[in-house]
């Protein structure tokens, strides 16, 4: 099939009346002295027509989407979302961000590959671009008016700073940010960090390759590693108050690795309805605070599964009950509980339950349920009358059954002592100080409509309204600030007993759950939306609905 040609762009504004041939004369005699600048770009310095007609219009003619910036089009601080050495290399600025979407302008002359490179950036920020293109002038001129040093802390101290200092601004700016972990990451031409807030990562700053020798250092003396060794190590570090910072460092092709997780000391447990749980306080009581049985909390890693059985320890804690924990590590310390670390000896989870047995207890938080040899330990507690809490990972509650059976359990172990498996996942909270009301779309509607009633609940619209989440200084302009538990709860009642015992399938465990009021993850995911605790777009971000 024959191509058509695309006419010169000058040709195109004549005949679309936005130049005469006259200006493009002008314009292209000035291009022959200077090769360098772009017929565009020349018009606009000429001051011939309307600039944002202009620049409209050159979009057009190339396929994409014109702006001209100025004071009033950037509606936000392009620095917040890009550091302004990505801005400089790519000839682009960050203009206006909303509901997650964030606008950028580039040259009118950048290649597709420099568009790429910031859309996947911005990605990882969990922002989808769009781009538009602008006169590479009016980019350079905004570009330089930035205060490269001010941009924020993190920069600054790259810049300028000594090592220790850019270590220290690092993690101080992770903890007020509320970073629950930081990546230092070495790639092949820097080192980029970045944060990871209510579950999504954002990079935050990029080092120069040529200090990474300096920053590994520091942080394997702060963490009290071992200098030399070139291999994975875990380490701590205790110096800063309130805090104790997990690090884990791993070699990678392009250097070592650092993750630091930062553990708040002291931090008070959340009530479990204040992490989302669904029900009352009959139901909490009818699902926990049982003898003989195991409960289990199944979830990702990062869900939030220690976090929950915290809020159920705390909430079945008293003076006349003995709690032994048993965790890899411990991530908060509760008065009243023995805690016991494994990390910090060379004991297992397996070990550490056959000695706490001995210590005559009446609860036990096992951090999680890694092989066969600890399942079938926390299978006997749970059977000479004591009540087991422990994690396993798994998609949902119902497969937790499949999961102890992979391990090796018995049918019949399975059924007399599991009493509740309970799976979570985390969906970030819309902004309180930024949201904005809004009706559903009828798409959204039309979502919402078909899952509830696939589940036998019927909504009604009328009186409900969902946000938008533009974003603020108090979010850092991603538009959800912390993020709330979504749950489905399963209570092992003697027909589904019965069902494990003589080996069912998960699908005829799951149909019977459903006859008896089991709520899969989705439907509190639902109603959390109709309250507007968080949206259907990050709902369906963690679940995939649509």
């Amino acid at each position: 099939m024959e191509m058509r040609r695309r006419q010169p762009i000058g040709v195109e504004l004549v005949k679309r009346g936005i130049v005469t041939e006259n200006d493009i004369n002008v314009a292209l005699d000035y291009q022959r002295e200077h090769p360098n600048e772009r017929l565009g770009g020349i018009l606009y310095s000429l001051n011939v027509c309307d600039s944002q007609n202009l620049i409209e219009n050159i979009a057009e003619i190339l396929g994409e989407k014109g702006i001209l910036l100025n004071s009033n089009t950037i509606k936000i601080k392009p620095i917040e979302y890009l550091p302004l050495e990505v801005c400089k290399r790519n000839k682009c600025i960050p203009f206006e961000i909303n509901s997650g979407k964030i606008k950028v302008c580039f040259s009118d002359r950048i290649s597709d590959r420099n568009i790429d490179s910031v859309k996947l950036l911005l990605l990882n920020k969990g922002l989808v671009m769009e781009h538009y293109i602008t006169f590479e002038k009016d980019i350079d001129k905004i570009l330089s008016s930035f205060d490269e040093g001010k941009s924020n802390d993190i920069s600054q101290t790259t810049q300028a700073g000594t090592i220790i200092e850019l270590v220290d601004s690092i993690i101080k700016t992770g903890m007020a940010k509320r970073a629950s972990d930081i990546h230092i990451e070495p790639l092949a031409n820097e080192v980029r960090v970045r944060y990871r807030i209510d579950g999504e990562l954002f990079t935050v700053a990029k080092i120069s390759k040529e200090k990474q020798q300096q920053v590994i250092g520091r942080l394997k003396a702060i963490s009290n590693m071992h200098q030399e060794k070139q291999e994975a190590q875990d380490g701590r570090i205790l110096i800063y108050d309130n805090y104790n910072i997990r690090v884990s460092s791993q070699p990678n092709v392009h250097g070592e690795k650092f993750v630091l997780r930062l553990l708040k000391k002291n931090e008070d447990i959340k009530n479990i309805f204040e992490l989302g749980y669904p029900g009352t306080q009959e139901d909490l009581k009818r699902s926990f605070n049982k003898k003989n049985s195991i409960t289990i909390i199944a979830a990702p890693t990062g869900a939030g599964k220690t976090t929950t059985l915290y809020s159920i320890i705390d909430y079945l804690n008293s003076a006349e009950i003995n709690i032994t924990t048993i965790e890899d590590p411990v991530e908060i310390r509760i008065d009243g509980l023995n805690q016991i670390e494994i990390g910090s000896s060379k004991s297992t989870f397996s070990g550490a339950l056959r000695t706490v047995l001995r210590q005559d207890p009446d609860m036990i938080l096992l951090g999680e349920i890694r092989d066969q040899e600890t399942a079938e330990i926390a299978i006997q507690a749970g059977q000479t009358g004591h009540y087991v809490l422990s994690t396993i990972h798994t998609i949902d509650s119902i497969e937790v059954i499949n999961r102890m059976r992979k391990m090796g359990l018995s049918d019949y172990d399975i059924s007399s002592t599991l009493a509740t498996a309970v799976s979570q996942r985390l969906v970030r909270k819309v902004c309180n100080e930024c949201k904005k009301e809004r009706e559903f779309t009828k798409e959204e509607k039309e979502v919402i409509t078909k899952i509830s009633k696939k589940y036998g609940e019927e909504i009604d619209f009328s009186k409900l309204k969902t946000y938008d989440t533009p974003g603020c200084k108090h979010c850092n302009n991603i538009g959800y600030f912390g993020r709330i538990g979504i749950f489905e709860v399963l209570d092992i009642s003697d027909e589904i007993k019965e069902l494990i015992v003589k080996g069912a399938s998960t699908i005829e465990i799951r149909n019977k759950a459903l006859e008896q009021n089991y709520k899969p993850l989705v439907i509190d995911g639902i109603h959390k939306v109709l309250k507007g605790d968080t949206t259907l777009e990050e709902l369906n971000r963690q679940l995939i609905l649509y």
